[in-house]
């Protein structure tokens, strides 16, 4: 039941096939043996998977030595659904702006010295409505 991940080495897949397949996990300790691997490698291998977000790790106890059990991340069976709200938006200045073209950072039309924006920036942040008329070129 492997998972078919981007972006993964070979030892990465490997490691995932092997976790995979014991029921219950796999002691950290006991995959490095299983790879050949030292405890260096092994440990950096195992925190890219959790960075991935493909293992879980949990403490364990055993024989009285603290060590960790690995097992396969829940996936979620469905794709995950993001809605996004586009409407506080919908009215910034910049859309329509007749400049646009020769705006940017240091240029004579500038984000950061736009009044349209300033005034919009304020009017969302007093959750004010209001259209501005655009004034005419210079």
């Amino acid at each position: 039941m492997w998972i078919r991940v981007a972006g993964i080495s070979e030892l990465e897949k490997k490691a995932l096939e092997i976790i995979e397949t014991k029921e219950g996990g796999v002691l950290q300790s006991d995959l490095w043996k299983m790879l050949g691997l030292d405890s260096r490698e092994g440990s950096r291998l195992v925190l890219r998977l959790v960075k991935k977000g493909l293992v879980k790790r949990e403490q364990v106890s055993v024989n009285g030595r603290r060590t960790y059990k690995l097992t396969p991340a829940k996936m979620a069976a469905e794709p995950v659904t993001v809605k996004i709200n586009i409407a506080s938006i919908l009215d910034i200045p910049c859309t329509t702006c007749p400049q646009i073209s020769e705006c940017g950072p240091k240029n004579f039309y500038d984000p950061a010295t736009c009044p349209l924006l300033e005034a919009w920036i304020a009017r969302k942040l007093r959750g004010d409505r209001k259209v501005i008329r655009r004034p005419a070129r210079i």
